[in-house]
Parts: structure tokens; C-alpha cells; sequence
């Protein structure tokens, strides 16, 4: 269950995620210098308009695709918080795929694998180099690429996947149907 995992603040403290229980969550991994960086102004809509409501984001910033988000923790943080206004509670800087991906990012994909992409401007150029780099990436439930979303229901429940390339209209109806 998603609420026997923890993950470590920007801070370095541990959060168990069962402080969490009863809330609606939004995870994701952040990078600051990615073509999807933009995202971090919706989501940041999403918690001020919702956090009341039960709403909690998890952003976690990795480093694993193209490195864009190269920055440490802090650097990080100041970045959002300068060029955002992001108030949402941010990681320490994780792994999301691999040998030292975190544990919950583990639990995430088996819950929850990869459906495909949505239609936006970047899916070809996505799919074209994925496609160079290994012919069977759609098959494997691995996070595709910075931006990647996942709902947790008010049970503890990962109920949906979105793609960085998912239209953020669809992200907030997910969550408001859970709310």
C-alpha cells in the first residue's frame, strides 16, 4: 500500500507517506530545465486551489532524463519557488528508474504502467528517440520522461498515470472526481 513507503524532503527528513491517509495525492517527477517545466505553474494552480480540499502534491525532482535538473536540492527549490511561486512541498532530488530508484517509484509502476502518450506537440519527437534508443520502450512500465503524474485516491489507491505529454485539464478532473 502507498502508505508504507516514505520518501526524504528537500530538507532531509523523512515523510512517511501514511501521513498522507484520507488525502488525494499527486506525484511527480521535476526537472527545472525541461520543455515540460512549464508544468510546474498548473500544478501549482492545483495545490492552491485544492490543497484545502485534501489535496497533496509530491514533487520529485530527478535527474535521469537528458539531466535537467542538475541543480542541488536547494537550487532546485529556489528555482520553482523564483520562477513558479511553487508552495507545494518538493523531494530530495531521487532516482526514478534503475538500480537506486525509490522504493515508492517501484510500487508506482507496478500499480500503474505505460499506456502511451497523449497527443501533444513533443509525442513524435519522444517517440523517435525512444524508439533509437530501444524498440521495445512502450512495453516496459518505466517512467518515460520528466513530468510523469500519479493519482492516489483518499484509500491509498493509484488510480491514474499521466504523461508529461497529458493535457493538465485532464490531471485536475481526475483529481477533482477523487476530491
Amino acid at each position: 500500500m502507498i502508505y508504507d513507503y516514505e520518501v526524504v524532503t528537500g530538507k532531509g527528513e523523512k515523510l512517511s507517506l501514511s501521513e498522507y491517509k484520507g488525502k488525494v495525492i499527486l506525484i511527480v517527477n521535476t526537472a527545472t530545465g525541461c520543455g515540460f517545466t512549464p508544468q510546474y505553474a498548473p500544478i501549482e494552480k492545483l495545490y492552491e486551489d485544492y490543497h484545502d480540499k485534501g489535496l497533496e502534491i509530491l514533487d520529485i525532482p530527478c535527474n535521469q532524463f537528458g539531466a535537467q535538473a542538475p541543480g542541488s536540492d536547494d537550487e532546485i527549490h529556489e528555482f520553482c519557488t523564483l520562477h513558479y511561486n511553487t508552495t507545494f512541498p518538493q523531494m530530495k532530488k531521487s532516482d526514478v528508474n534503475g538500480e537506486n530508484e525509490l522504493p515508492l517509484y517501484t510500487y508506482l509502476k507496478e500499480q500503474k504502467g505505460f499506456e502511451g502518450f497523449d497527443e501533444h506537440e513533443l509525442k513524435a519527437i519522444l517517440e523517435n528517440m525512444f524508439n533509437a534508443a530501444d524498440p521495445n520502450w512502450a512495453s516496459t512500465p518505466d517512467i518515460k520522461w520528466n513530468f510523469t503524474k500519479f493519482v492516489v485516491d483518499r484509500e491509498g489507491n493509484v488510480v491514474a498515470r499521466f504523461e508529461p505529454t497529458a493535457d493538465m485539464d485532464k490531471v485536475e478532473a481526475c483529481i477533482q472526481a477523487l476530491l
